[in-house]
Protein backbone atom coordinates (compact mmCIF):
# COMPACT_ATOMS: atom_id res chain seq x y z
CA UNK A 1 0.00 0.00 0.00
CA UNK A 2 0.94 3.57 -0.89
CA UNK A 3 1.94 5.78 2.27
CA UNK A 4 -0.81 8.05 3.65
CA UNK A 5 -0.70 11.45 2.54
CA UNK A 6 1.99 13.73 4.92
CA UNK A 7 -0.90 15.50 6.40
CA UNK A 8 -3.37 12.71 7.27
CA UNK A 9 -0.32 11.51 9.06
CA UNK A 10 0.17 14.87 11.26
CA UNK A 11 -2.68 15.08 12.36
CA UNK A 12 -3.29 11.65 13.44
CA UNK A 13 0.07 12.21 15.08
CA UNK A 14 -1.02 15.47 16.70
CA UNK A 15 -4.67 14.18 17.43
CA UNK A 16 -4.00 10.46 18.19
CA UNK A 17 -7.85 10.19 20.15
CA UNK A 18 -9.42 11.62 17.17
CA UNK A 19 -7.84 9.64 14.80
CA UNK A 20 -8.88 6.32 16.88
CA UNK A 21 -12.33 7.39 16.82
CA UNK A 22 -12.10 8.14 12.75
CA UNK A 23 -10.64 4.72 12.66
CA UNK A 24 -12.42 3.11 15.00
CA UNK A 25 -16.18 4.41 12.87
CA UNK A 26 -14.51 3.58 9.76
CA UNK A 27 -13.82 -0.41 10.57
CA UNK A 28 -17.65 -0.52 11.96
CA UNK A 29 -19.04 0.86 9.00
CA UNK A 30 -17.23 -1.83 6.84
CA UNK A 31 -18.33 -4.58 9.20
CA UNK A 32 -22.01 -3.11 9.52
CA UNK A 33 -23.06 -5.33 6.11
CA UNK A 34 -22.60 -7.85 3.96
CA UNK A 35 -20.53 -5.95 1.11
CA UNK A 36 -17.16 -7.08 0.32
CA UNK A 37 -13.96 -4.94 0.57
CA UNK A 38 -13.85 -4.66 -3.32
CA UNK A 39 -17.23 -3.62 -3.79
CA UNK A 40 -17.24 -1.08 -0.47
CA UNK A 41 -14.20 0.57 -2.08
CA UNK A 42 -15.95 0.54 -5.54
CA UNK A 43 -18.84 2.24 -3.47
CA UNK A 44 -16.57 4.93 -1.80
CA UNK A 45 -14.85 5.82 -4.61
CA UNK A 46 -18.13 6.68 -6.09
CA UNK A 47 -19.18 8.73 -2.93
CA UNK A 48 -15.33 10.51 -3.13
CA UNK A 49 -16.02 11.16 -6.93
CA UNK A 50 -19.54 12.63 -6.30
CA UNK A 51 -18.39 14.79 -3.30
CA UNK A 52 -15.72 16.35 -5.72
CA UNK A 53 -13.09 15.02 -3.28
CA UNK A 54 -9.83 14.64 -4.98
CA UNK A 55 -7.69 13.65 -2.32
CA UNK A 56 -10.49 10.91 -1.55
CA UNK A 57 -10.53 9.83 -5.41
CA UNK A 58 -7.09 9.00 -5.03
CA UNK A 59 -6.84 7.31 -1.64
CA UNK A 60 -10.16 5.18 -2.84
CA UNK A 61 -9.07 4.42 -6.47
CA UNK A 62 -5.57 3.09 -4.62
CA UNK A 63 -8.17 1.04 -2.59
CA UNK A 64 -10.16 -0.19 -4.83
CA UNK A 65 -7.07 -1.96 -6.70
CA UNK A 66 -5.54 -3.41 -3.34
CA UNK A 67 -9.09 -4.92 -2.82
CA UNK A 68 -9.24 -6.39 -6.37
CA UNK A 69 -10.76 -3.96 -9.00
CA UNK A 70 -9.60 -3.67 -11.96
CA UNK A 71 -9.03 -1.04 -14.00
CA UNK A 72 -12.08 -1.36 -16.02
CA UNK A 73 -14.02 -1.71 -12.77
CA UNK A 74 -13.39 1.25 -11.54
CA UNK A 75 -13.08 3.27 -15.47
CA UNK A 76 -16.72 2.24 -15.21
CA UNK A 77 -17.74 3.61 -11.39
CA UNK A 78 -16.13 7.20 -13.66
CA UNK A 79 -18.35 6.85 -16.31
CA UNK A 80 -21.14 6.39 -14.48
CA UNK A 81 -20.81 9.91 -12.66
CA UNK A 82 -21.42 11.32 -16.32
CA UNK A 83 -25.16 11.69 -16.39
CA UNK A 84 -25.35 12.58 -12.96
CA UNK A 85 -22.23 15.02 -11.88
CA UNK A 86 -21.95 16.20 -15.31
CA UNK A 87 -19.24 16.13 -18.30
CA UNK A 88 -16.23 18.84 -16.85
CA UNK A 89 -17.01 16.78 -13.43
CA UNK A 90 -16.79 13.63 -15.12
CA UNK A 91 -13.38 14.80 -16.77
CA UNK A 92 -11.90 16.05 -13.97
CA UNK A 93 -12.04 12.95 -12.25
CA UNK A 94 -11.10 11.10 -14.68
CA UNK A 95 -7.89 13.28 -15.04
CA UNK A 96 -7.71 12.09 -10.81
CA UNK A 97 -8.20 8.60 -11.09
CA UNK A 98 -6.04 8.15 -13.95
CA UNK A 99 -3.05 9.85 -11.54
CA UNK A 100 -3.21 6.27 -9.84
CA UNK A 101 -4.14 3.83 -12.58
CA UNK A 102 -1.26 5.65 -14.97
CA UNK A 103 1.06 4.41 -12.39
CA UNK A 104 -0.89 1.16 -11.61
CA UNK A 105 -0.60 0.13 -15.14
CA UNK A 106 3.33 1.23 -15.39
CA UNK A 107 4.12 -1.16 -12.60
CA UNK A 108 2.00 -3.93 -14.19
CA UNK A 109 3.82 -3.50 -17.84
CA UNK A 110 7.28 -4.05 -16.10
Amino acid sequence: MVGLPRPFEQFGKQHRAVMKAYEALGEAAAKAGPLDGKTRELVKLGMAIGGRLEGAVHSHTRRALEAGATPDEISQVVALAAPTLGFPTTVAVFTWVEDILGGARKKTRR
